[in-house]
């Protein structure tokens, strides 16, 4: 997957890069690569869901031991949030909508330190 999003990207970059007709082929330009970098899924709190339930669904989507789970779940209780995952985002996108699903306030953001 990730190498066929490669292949898309570098055929875009290829596209859009500028070619004048009098390029010899030593002088085209290498295409760009771009960076994806990575994100952060961010469980926020609420005041409505039962705390042994944020537990359960943690557990259920990232396989998180209980110990984890509730480190993670007490830290968005007293904080307001707690990031819970990073990494690509096409993954991250799919964790934070998988929190939504099961009625859990997430957000995806990108991770600055990449």
């Amino acid at each position: 997957m990730e190498l066929r999003r490669y292949n898309v990207l570098r055929l875009l970059i290829l596209r859009l890069t500028p070619h004048s007709s009098n390029t010899s082929p030593q002088q085209v330009p290498q295409p760009i690569i771009v960076q994806h970098g990575l994100w952060r899924v961010v469980f926020l709190d609420d005041a409505v869901t039962r705390m042994s339930y944020a537990v359960m669904v943690l557990r259920k989507i990232f396989g998180f031991d209980e110990a984890k789970a509730t480190h993670h779940m007490m830290e968005a209780h007293e904080h307001g949030r707690t990031i819970v995952w990073v990494g690509l985002r096409e993954n991250a996108e799919a964790y934070v909508f998988s929190l939504q699903q099961w009625h859990l306030s997430a957000t995806l953001e990108a991770d600055e330190t990449s």
